[in-house]
């Protein structure tokens, strides 16, 4: 049986990566996870020994990471982000080659792609990563490192790049539009024709999985969505109806919009409305025979038991 070795445990993704793996699986955290595993007590940083946590482990899946903030209050916010994504992840690397190690599974960011994409031109696994923010460089620059740890080596990685991950207790910016729809209030928003891939939490975890043990995950680089992309407009029609209501959303030209919340200073919000950001996930169906379930309206449903 394939040893694993978790981390990020208790948070959105890896909890939910925990739930979905044997109860032999080892876990390392600052945190006990509420469900049974082989716990390591270890903070992410580069000059943790976490040797003693890596010692008979076959698969390392790394989940934890620095979140990205919305409201960042640090004064060196990207030395932040590298201490923990880039550099305690490439020493979580090397000593894991050290001591054995097969493969390194790396859950990454679309943010190492890019924040937008233009009309029919998906992000691709083979672009040049181009980060805008500190959270995407800090991904990006961790992939590099593993990459290098990795020919030098020999230990197997794997990188997966999800965009917007949605399911129950999803925070931030889509729980705020799940709180929005429940209100049910007429809104402008009737005719934004964008393109956005989200990857609902099953579908996620599904493909991390796969990624553990399938021989064609070596060394790869995946991109992953629900394969279906949706635009603004389409999202808040399904939230509104996974609330039980009818959604109430005007055809407002998307232009007067953006001007209007150009005018208000509102230039970040104008883009997370409008602006689209596709990948294509061709290259994950291709190498690993996976396809995403349709769980958009299940996992929407799921999710407003969880909001307040």
């Amino acid at each position: 049986m394939t040893r694993v070795l978790l981390t990020g445990a208790t948070g959105f993704v890896g909890s939910a990566v925990l739930a979905s793996l044997p109860a032999s699986t080892r876990v390392l955290g600052r945190t006990v996870p509420e469900l049974p595993c082989e716990f390591f007590k270890a903070e992410l940083l580069p000059t943790q020994d976490f040797l003693p946590a890596l010692q008979g482990i076959d698969v390392v899946v790394h989940c934890a990471a620095r979140a990205h903030v919305m409201h960042e209050t640090s004064v060196n916010p990207l030395e932040q982000y590298r201490l923990v994504n880039t550099h305690a992840t490439l020493a979580l690397a090397q000593q894991a080659a050290q001591a054995g190690v097969t493969r390194f599974v790396f859950v990454s960011s679309v943010k190492v792609n890019g924040e937008e994409t233009l009309p029919q031109r998906p992000f691709t696994h083979l672009d040049v990563a181009d980060p805008v923010d500190p959270y995407g460089l800090s991904k990006a620059e961790a992939e590099w490192g593993l990459r290098k740890i990795g020919q030098e080596t020999g230990m197997e990685i794997t990188v997966i790049r999800p965009p917007l991950v949605y399911g129950p207790g999803v925070k931030a910016n889509f729980a705020a539009m799940l709180k929005l729809a429940k209100r049910n209030l007429p809104l402008p928003f009737g005719a934004v024709r964008n393109a956005r891939s989200l990857v609902a939490l099953d579908n996620l975890v599904d493909l991390i999985k796969l990624c553990i043990e399938h021989p064609a995950a070596a060394n790869q680089t995946f991109l992953v969505s629900d394969g279906h992309d949706v635009s603004t407009t389409e999202l808040l029609q399904e939230m509104t109806k996974a609330w039980g209501k009818q959604p109430r959303l005007i055809p407002i030209p998307v232009g007067l919009l953006r001007w209007l919340l150009r005018l208000l200073g509102k230039q970040a919000i104008s883009e997370r409305l409008f602006g689209s950001l596709q990948v294509d996930i061709s290259h994950t169906r291709q190498t690993l025979g996976w396809a995403p379930k349709p769980l958009l309206a299940k996992t929407l449903q799921q999710c407003v038991k969880f909001v307040k």
